[in-house]
């Protein structure tokens, strides 16, 4: 399975979506990464592979980050441990 994550502005969690074919998660990856330069806004829609009942719409504008991952073969992480993925800091100096 490979992993699509998304960072939205104002949003400390990332969105997450899976394929299970490396051509099609790169694919996705290129339309989420032209969709952030894009000058006019658009909604983008996901599903997921792994959840097929899972859907998600975002608007374009409002994505600061995607990230692809490959998922490790072989025994998973424990329950509610999450692998790499973005780390989100903030500037404050107050």
């Amino acid at each position: 399975m490979y992993t699509i994550e998304l960072i939205l502005r104002g949003n400390p969690v990332a969105l997450a979506v899976q394929r299970k074919d490396q051509i099609a998660a790169g694919q996705l990856y290129t339309q989420v990464r032209d969709a952030i330069g894009a000058t006019t806004p658009r909604v983008i829609e996901l599903t997921c592979d792994k959840l097929t009942d899972k859907k998600v719409a975002v608007m374009s504008s409002d994505i600061v980050a995607v990230q692809l991952n490959a998922a490790k073969s072989g025994g998973g992480a424990p329950i509610g441990v999450r692998g790499t993925g973005f780390f989100a800091s903030s500037d404050e100096d107050e």
